[in-house]
């Protein structure tokens, strides 16, 4: 089976309920999950030639959370080239905000530009629609590992 990195941006928790909720269903599926709450450059570097799951919620302008915001700068700043990588992202957000899902198209968006190839689509949870996330997440996150070599 896999082994999975799940990288997590939370400010209030939701994101970080959704990661645990999709470490506990990678780890009955099989696979090897570790979840980084604030994770490491020495972490991600791990996880390029395995697979890494980023879920993070949106804050103020579309930023990502401090949990997660250095990660992604050691990543654009130091990473580069990264073909290797393969990934998913769960973002979390709010429609009433003009940047919806800011925080995980952004960290999409760079994986893309170093060239990462994502799993299955991006998931995008809206607080509005769903105040529950890991009732969207979850099932998602089965059909995600079925992905997964």
């Amino acid at each position: 089976m896999a082994q999975v990195g799940i990288f997590v941006g939370t400010v209030y928790g939701n994101a970080l309920m959704v990661a645990e909720e999709a470490e506990a269903i990678l780890t009955k599926q099989g696979h090897q999950v570790k979840l980084f709450e604030e994770g490491t450059l020495e972490a991600w570097q791990y996880y390029r030639s395995h697979y890494a799951l980023v879920i993070t919620s949106t804050t103020g302008q579309g930023n990502l959370p401090d949990s997660i915001a250095p990660l992604f700068e050691a990543i654009r700043e130091h990473v580069g080239y990264q073909p290797e990588l393969r990934y998913g992202v769960i973002a979390l957000g709010d429609s009433s905000y003009d940047h919806f899902c800011g925080g995980g198209r952004a960290f999409d968006a760079l994986l893309q530009e170093q060239g990462a190839t994502r799993i299955g689509e991006r998931l995008e949870i809206d607080a509005i629609e769903q105040p529950e996330p890991e009732v969207v997440s979850g099932p998602w996150v089965q059909q995600w590992s079925t992905l997964l070599n």
